[in-house]
């Protein structure tokens, strides 16, 4: 008797935003109504979206990524990025109606920044396009998706995936509220300590507050929570297991992307069906390698840069 074809590798599908990062580096952040000098400018793709999409495709990762950007020379820019880092963009959209999406931001000598996002064309994701983009869908592929688009294009997504098999990732930043209905259809909720705080309204400082805050997601019925807890590492819990991965200490020149670079390189792990540990560990080392490179994604690693 012959022997069935291996199952191919799932999918991962990355739905969400396309901005083009205009980046200052200076010192020191400005203060409100200040007016610093001297900063180097950059100007970079970026977007949450876009770049946890890029992070999973340059680290192995089969990666379609649905999107939308404006009929303007930043949205032929993301068109190029993708398709030269291997991103499936069959469902990357021109909206005639809106610029792409851009964001400011500032950078200081310590790589802590501020960001201020005009969403442009992202803003216009909608229910429609995600139909369209369903096609997509098949069970046990992986959805990572964030919160730059609609927050109803998102939980329409989470909910139509979920329904189809597909293994649900929600990295909930920029921080918002998630309807309780949601939380059941979640394979993986990514929350860092501003989002968890929003979330459950307990300050992670520690393992201890991080495992009370988990236990209230996981109350809701999520099925594993991953809080990163940026230069510390990742806390991992589940109802069967918890489990703290720390960090490699480094300095850091940008970490703008560190949180989207821990994301796209979780859904290649778990593409690859790695262990909890093993995922957490090869997240946390992507994410370290990339705070130690400017640009968010130019930051994000290669297999062989690990």
């Amino acid at each position: 008797m012959g022997t069935s074809p291996a199952k191919p590798m799932p999918k991962i599908i990355v739905i969400g935003s396309s901005n083009t990062d205009m980046v200052i580096v200076s010192e020191r952040l400005p203060k409100p109504g200040e007016t610093i000098l001297g900063g180097q400018f950059l100007l970079n793709p970026g977007g949450k979206g876009a770049n946890q999409a890029v992070a999973a495709a340059k680290l192995g990762g089969e990666t379609h990524f649905v999107c939308k950007v404006g009929n303007d020379v930043f949205g032929e820019m993301a068109r190029n990025q993708f398709i030269e880092t291997g991103i499936h963009s069959e469902f990357v959209q021109t909206d005639l109606a809106n610029p792409s999406g851009v964001a400011l931001i500032n950078v200081d000598a310590q790589g802590e920044n501020c960001i201020t996002v005009a969403s442009g064309a992202n803003g216009n994701l909608s229910k429609a396009d995600i139909d369209n983009a369903s096609i997509l869908f098949e069970a046990d592929d992986i959805l990572l998706i964030q919160l730059e688009i609609p927050l109803e294009s998102v939980w329409y997504a989470i909910e139509q995936a979920a329904r189809m098999g597909v293994k649900v990732i929600l990295n909930p930043a920029p921080a918002a509220k998630i309807p309780d209905h949601i939380y059941p259809y979640l394979f993986a909720l990514t929350p860092n300590e501003t989002e968890i705080e929003l979330l459950t309204g307990i300050a992670v400082t520690n393992l201890e507050e991080a495992k009370k805050a988990a236990n209230i997601l996981l109350n809701k019925g999520v099925q594993n929570v991953i809080i990163t807890l940026g230069a510390q590492g990742a806390y991992y819990q589940s109802v069967h297991d918890e489990l703290f991965v720390p960090t490699q200490a480094v300095k850091a020149v940008d970490t703008t992307a560190a949180g989207d670079c821990f994301n796209g390189a979780l859904a290649v792990a778990l593409a690859n069906q790695k262990s909890w540990s093993d995922a957490l560990t090869f997240s946390c080392r992507a994410a370290t390698y990339s705070v130690m490179h400017a640009g968010a994604q130019a930051s994000m690693p290669k297999l062989s840069d690990l």
